[in-house]
C-alpha cells in the first residue's frame, strides 16, 4: 500500500515527465530560493581549534512549476527524504566548515513540503562544526564573532538567487541556548557576493552571532591564584633578613606556584604568535614575585658586606685602643659586650639602636686618639633594613598601580 501511494505521488507530481537534473526555469533568470534558519543549540566553542558547532533547523523555498498539481481544497502534499533524492533541491553547502551532517534518528530529518502552485519548502535538521577566527588578544576578557555561511556550491548567481527570507526575522533561536563560557549577546543575517576566480560569482548568507566571555571562571582559576602568590612573595620582607631557611623557600615557592600556573593556562590555549591579556598579567606578577627573590639575594649580600667591614673595624678599634689609652678601652668594653655590637633588630635604648653602637663608638675613639678613618667608615655604613622598608611600601604600590592600568584598559 505504501508504495502504492508513493507511486500516485509521484503520478500527481509527474516527476517522471521532468529533466530534474536541470534547475527550474533553465535558460531563463535566475531562479529566487528563500532560506531561513531556526538555531536548535550552540553546542561547543573550541579556542584550541577555533570552531563552533551548532544545530540548526535549515528551510528552503522556491517554486518549480514541474511539480505544480491539481488540488481541489489547495492543500499541499509533504514527503519525507525519498521524494528529495528524484526532484531538484538547492545543493547548498557550508563554507568553512569542517565537517557536518544531517540526523538521521529514528528516520532522517528531512521534510518536502510541495503545493499545488508548485512551491516548495524543504527542510533538513544539520549540526555542523565551522571555523571561527578569534582574536584571543584579550583573552579572557575579549569578545567574538563568529559566523555560519550558506552558499550554493554549482550554481553562480546567474542560475541561483540566495537571499534572506524575511530578512533579519528569517533567523530564530532557542531562548534556552546558553554555553558555559560565553554569554551570547546578539545574533543576526547578512548577505553578499562571493567571488571565485575560476568559477564567477555567488550569492552567500551569514549566520552572525557575537559571543562575550564569562569573566569569572578566570577570575577564580586564574587572577586570584595569581595575585595572591604576588603578595604571599611579600611576606619575606617583613622576615628576618638572617633567617635564610625561612626566606629562601618562601620565594623559591611563590616562583614555581607562578610558573604552574602560567604553564596550566597555556596548555589549554592554542599557540598563537602575539601576547594575550591574561600573559600580561601573569608575567606580571611573575616578575613582582621573581623580584621579591632578588631582594633578598641583595639584603642578605649587603649584609656579608656590612659583616665584613664591621669585623675589620673591630680588629682595628681593639689594637689602636690597647695601645693609646688601655684604661678607657677597658671601661668602655666592661659596660658593653663587644659581641653584641654587630647585632641588628634589638631594642632602643636612650633613643639609639644598638645597631649603631659600633659606629658611635668608633667616633669616640676618634675623638680622643685623633684617627679619622672611623669616620669615614661611618659615611659608607649601609643598614640593610632600610631595602627591606622600602620594599615593603614599593612592590604592594606598584602592584596595585599594574592592576588598576590594567583593569581600566581590558574591562
Amino acid at each position: 500500500m505504501t508504495k502504492a501511494l508513493e507511486k500516485k505521488s509521484e503520478q500527481l507530481l509527474r516527476i517522471d515527465d521532468h529533466d530534474f537534473t536541470m534547475r527550474p526555469g533553465f535558460g531563463g533568470p535566475a531562479v529566487p530560493v528563500g532560506v531561513d534558519v531556526q538555531v536548535e543549540s550552540l553546542d561547543a566553542i573550541s579556542e584550541v581549534d577555533m570552531d563552533f558547532t551548532m544545530t540548526l533547523y535549515l528551510r528552503h523555498y522556491w517554486k518549480d512549476e514541474r511539480l505544480s498539481f491539481r488540488s481541489n481544497k489547495n492543500q499541499s502534499m509533504t514527503f519525507d527524504g525519498r521524494l528529495v533524492k528524484k526532484i531538484w533541491v538547492p545543493d547548498m553547502f557550508f563554507v568553512h566548515s569542517k565537517k557536518s551532517f544531517t540526523h538521521d534518528t529514528t528516520t532522517e530529518n528531512v521534510m518536502l513540503r510541495v503545493y499545488p502552485d508548485g512551491k516548495v519548502l524543504y527542510s533538513l535538521r544539520v549540526t555542523v562544526t565551522s571555523m571561527c577566527s578569534m582574536d584571543l588578544s584579550r583573552f579572557p576578557l575579549d569578545t567574538q564573532t563568529c559566523s555560519l555561511e550558506i552558499e550554493s556550491y554549482a550554481y553562480t548567481d546567474d542560475d541561483l538567487m540566495l537571499y534572506w527570507k524575511e530578512g533579519n526575522r528569517s533567523l530564530n533561536t532557542d531562548e534556552r541556548i546558553s554555553l558555559s563560557q560565553f554569554l551570547i549577546q546578539e545574533f543576526h543575517t547578512t548577505s553578499r557576493l562571493a567571488f571565485y576566480s575560476s568559477t564567477g560569482w555567488y550569492n552567500r548568507l551569514y549566520i552572525n552571532f557575537t559571543l562575550r566571555r564569562h569573566i569569572f571562571f578566570f577570575l577564580l582559576q586564574t587572577y586570584f591564584p595569581a595575585t595572591l602568590m604576588v603578595m604571599l612573595s611579600w611576606v619575606s620582607f617583613w622576615i628576618d633578613r638572617r633567617a635564610v631557611p625561612a626566606r629562601v623557600p618562601l620565594g623559591i615557592t611563590t616562583v614555581l606556584t607562578m610558573s604552574t600556573i602560567i604553564t596550566g593556562v597555556n596548555a589549554s590555549m592554542p599557540r598563537v604568535s602575539y601576547i594575550k591579556a591574561v600573559d600580561i598579567y601573569l608575567w606580571v606578577s611573575f616578575v613582582f614575585v621573581f623580584l621579591s627573590v632578588i631582594e633578598y639575594a641583595a639584603v642578605n649580600y649587603l649584609s656579608t658586606l656590612e659583616e665584613r667591614k664591621e669585623r675589620k673595624l673591630r680588629e682595628r678599634l681593639l689594637c689602636t685602643c690597647g695601645m693609646n689609652h688601655p684604661g678607657m678601652m677597658s671601661v668602655g668594653y666592661s659596660e658593653m659586650d663587644v659581641n653584641n655590637t654587630g647585632n641588628y633588630g634589638m631594642p632602643e635604648q636612650n633613643g639609639v639602636k644598638r645597631e649603631r653602637m659600633l659606629v658611635e663608638l668608633a667616633m669616640g675613639t676618634d675623638q680622643v686618639t685623633g684617627h679619622v678613618a672611623s669616620a669615614g667608615y661611618s659615611d659608607a655604613w649601609i643598614d640593610t633594613h632600610v631595602i627591606d622598608k622600602y620594599s615593603r611600601v614599593l612592590f604592594p604600590g606598584s602592584y596595585i598601580l599594574f592592576n588598576i592600568i590594567y583593569w581600566s584598559i581590558y574591562s
